[in-house]
């Protein structure tokens, strides 16, 4: 019994059984990410209006963590953490560019100014995959880079990339895509198509080429959708469809339903080719979302906020696992575990051997050890508001510490601080700042002490043109 893991979920009493240590082979590794969508958004996480049979029966057949993070509340910093394993003051990416957003006489500070891309001196995920054996493909939104200029995925690990650049997000979800549109800085690297595709399911087609044409050996399959992504777009047929049943109590939009379900199908058809083609017990599935749902696009509910903020609503994402044989079905485990512990977690499994400067612990052994950690964001600029013509913020300059239930959010501005006990108050609801000074004292403490390890910048000059 001493070869297996065993993680006990507090919810059903239930065991993981993982028998890493008799693991004689390299498993494929497809990793699947949503972009923008919520913590609720899928069925399986409480939705009543969007459809997503085939990622619920993946968490069914698989492990669901509900206190999963990103590494950051908007998308490319997200992506960045993910490819390095690090946290943004190693890499720099705090934002998507620029960090000056927002009406300048209502900003006190001069952000710290943002890097765009992925510096190649970093080895990514897939750099140390590929000298593991694997074969490394990047379907869908790269948003760190282009290959045009030597930043792009083929510049760090990948052999094949499809649809990737430095776009956040396309012009059309529907081909040309945004080809063809030359006032929209994008082209995705997918100058052939048919009219009208849709680019969900283009994106999936390229998928199950690369695993058809790497299934006799080790590949790593990074397929990142760029929807949920506004601007909303699905094929008809499927948008009426949502328009004709009920209303969910918090989701309600046709569109981003019609959205939801796509990426749903691009799920089952990619798990439906791991299982035609005799690999699925040989393969880890992960679905993931690169951040929290964006207002007013989705609720959140129960979470507080959205993508760019540092609420929950902003940074907690759904994620699942599955590898049959490997994790036992049907568990929910509620270890926090965030979007930097990816990068350690699959090079011990590909049996390499991680770099210790690494931020992120490898999740199967965090899963054995039941081992506790602080987890820290880092965001020194601003995000305008959705509301008020972006008159207002999302966000001013912050930085994070969860430790345990404790959550301290600690705002640059003013020298402020929120502090939410998160077991009693998911909703964020209750500012508690006051009640604990120890404990604000005791975080604080832990934090300034990472922004000092990890030499983060902190956003200190006062803004000339703040007019109070």
């Amino acid at each position: 019994m001493k070869n297996l893991l065993y993680v006990w979920n507090i919810c059903s009493g239930m065991a993981l059984s993982l028998p890493l240590s008799a693991q004689t082979y390299k498993p494929n590794i497809v990793f699947i990410m949503a972009d923008d969508l919520g913590w609720s958004d899928l069925g399986i996480m409480g939705s009543d209006f969007h459809e997503t049979p085939n990622i619920d029966r993946l968490a069914s057949e698989g492990l669901l963590f509900d206190n999963a993070y990103a590494s950051a509340a908007n998308s490319a910093p997200s992506r960045a953490c993910i490819m390095t394993g690090m946290y943004t003051p190693y890499h720099g990416v705090y934002t998507v560019s620029p960090s000056e957003r927002g009406e300048i006489k209502k900003r006190r500070l001069i952000p710290i100014k943002n890097t765009e891309d992925v510096r190649t001196e970093f080895v990514t995920i897939a750099e140390i995959l590929q000298q593991q054996g694997y074969q490394c493909a990047q379907i869908g939104k790269w948003h760190l880079g282009d290959d045009k200029d030597g930043t792009g995925p083929l510049s760090q690990g990948f052999v094949w990339n499809v649809g990737g650049d430095r776009s956040g997000s396309p012009y059309s979800y529907f081909y040309p895509y945004c080809n063809k549109n030359k006032n929209y800085k994008c082209h995705l690297n997918l100058d052939s198509g048919v009219p009208g595709e849709y680019l969900t399911d283009r994106l999936t087609e390229e998928a199950i080429s690369f695993i058809e044409a790497n299934r006799d050996h080790p590949f790593f399959l990074y397929l990142s959708h760029y929807a949920v992504h506004v601007a909303l777009q699905a094929p008809e047929s499927l948008v009426e469809k949502y328009r004709n049943i009920e209303k969910g109590k918090y989701h309600s939009n046709p569109v981003y339903a019609a959205m939801i379900e796509k990426i749903d199908d691009s799920v089952g058809k990619i798990v439906s080719t791991l299982e035609r083609l005799g690999i699925e017990d040989k393969t880890l599935v992960i679905f993931y979302s690169d951040n929290g749902g964006s207002e007013p696009v989705t609720d959140n509910y129960p979470l507080r906020g959205g993508k760019g903020m540092p609420y929950e609503g902003g940074i907690r994402v759904p994620l699942i696992m599955k590898w049959p044989g490997r994790i036992e079905r049907g568990l929910k485990v509620s270890i926090p575990v965030t979007g930097v512990d990816f990068y350690p977690t699959f090079v011990s499994l590909a049996k390499g051997n991680p770099a210790k400067d690494l931020c992120g612990k490898d999740i199967f052994s965090l899963l054995q050890k039941k081992e506790k950690r602080d987890l820290f964001w880092h965001f020194p600029a601003y995000l305008e508001s959705y509301l008020n013509s972006g008159k207002d913020f999302r966000a001013t300059p912050y930085s994070i510490i969860r430790s345990g239930n404790w959550k301290l959010i600690y705002y640059y501005e003013n020298d402020n601080v929120e502090l939410f006990n998160l077991e009693d108050d998911l909703m964020e609801l209750s500012e508690c700042s006051e009640d604990n000074p120890y404990i604000v004292k005791k975080m604080k403490k832990k934090l300034f002490r990472w922004i000092k390890k990890t030499k983060a910048p902190i956003p200190t000059e006062k803004n000339p043109y703040y007019d109070g």
